[in-house]
């Protein structure tokens, strides 16, 4: 049976035999094969003839059925993700998510009854964190817009700073990702890495959800407080280098998304921002700074386009649409617009 009747046979069943060579972990393997078969029944018709209505059709069930909003981004990220890879591979024309998902991804982070913090209460309280590693932590969350389990997932490599500084913490078997060369101080932020599946040599806790690696911009303020980090960092226990290690415990090891949560929360609750009993959107969790960094810099810089790329949320077939020039305008209104917070 040739590879094009395989995809026409079961394009569902194709997907995901190639997530299972490229190494995906059993669980993000049932997890999309759960919903890619759930979405398969509810459309009339081969799913190459699938319309973005069937698409809305699909997110509509999931909130009549009261799903939490983050778990339907999810599932609608599973399907934008099938139904690319379906065009790039040449078996469908077209990708019906691309217009939902926009949709989705513009009503996420909505929320009228979350907490509203503005610029300078965020700034008092990033003063107000003395650990290096506790002010590296919540000034890259709030920075990049980065979720918890990529935060985890950086390692040493892929950093680059303006200084040379790096290069003395750094060890000599461990160079700096090639896609950073010349970039300027930036974070790299991969799609690939994902939970149990051993990356670099060591076996990771943490799922990126990433649509499309990413070159998020690092300011002078964020290149000084990691560097801050870095002088104190403890020797690791890992070949892979993580960036942000425990200094507690777990000493020397990669921080894992309950360490991270522990860091913020503990925070928060002195900030008076995070108590017990109280709702999801009065709390300040990790994922409200990626709230902040959304609603922020998109009203600075009127550029929901560049703010998306930077939350990881456009895919490649949409980022290869735009100008050859894309990092160096993705920087330039990055630098100029991001906000302050020492």
């Amino acid at each position: 049976m040739s590879e094009q009747v395989a995809v026409e046979d079961d394009p569902i069943g194709y997907f995901l035999d190639d997530m299972e060579y490229l190494g995906k972990a059993e669980r993000t393997y049932q997890a999309y094969a759960r919903v890619l078969r759930a979405f398969e029944q509810d459309i009339d018709g081969p799913l190459a003839n699938a319309s973005h209505r069937d698409c809305m059709a699909f997110v509509h069930r999931l909130r009549r059925e009261q799903h939490a909003s983050s778990t339907i981004a999810t599932y609608a990220s599973y399907l934008h993700r099938f139904f690319a890879y379906m065009v790039q591979v040449g078996a469908f024309e077209a990708n019906p998510m691309a217009l939902v998902l926009a949709e989705i991804d513009e009503s996420v982070d909505t929320n009228p009854s979350r907490r509203d913090i503005d610029v300078e209460e965020m700034r008092e309280f990033v003063r107000s964190v003395r650990h290096p590693l506790e002010q590296a932590v919540i000034m890259t969350l709030l920075k990049t817009g980065m979720r918890v389990g990529e935060l985890c997932n950086l390692d040493l490599r892929d950093l680059t700073t303006q200084t040379r500084a790096l290069s003395q913490v750094a060890r000599d078997d461990v160079e700096p990702r090639a896609v950073l060369y010349g970039r300027g101080p930036s974070l790299y932020v991969d799609s690939m890495p994902d939970r149990g599946v051993e990356l670099g040599g060591e076996r990771r806790t943490a799922s990126n959800k990433r649509r499309r690696a990413t070159v998020v911009p690092v300011d002078a303020e964020l290149e000084t407080v990691l560097l801050r980090w870095l002088r104190i960092r403890p020797d690791v226990r890992s070949p892979a280098d993580p960036l942000f290690t425990s200094t507690s415990g777990a000493w020397g090891t990669r921080l894992s998304p309950d360490m991270v949560h522990h860091i913020v929360e503990q925070h928060a609750r002195s900030a008076g921002w995070h108590r017990a009993g109280a709702s999801a959107a009065e709390n300040v969790t990790p994922h409200y700074f990626r709230h902040f960094f959304t609603t922020h810099l998109r009203d600075r810089t009127g550029d929901r386009g560049i703010v998306k790329y930077l939350r990881g949320d456009v895919g490649g077939d949409i980022i290869d649409t735009y100008t050859h020039n894309w990092g160096d305008r993705v920087r330039e209104t990055y630098l100029k617009h991001i906000y302050q917070l020492l």
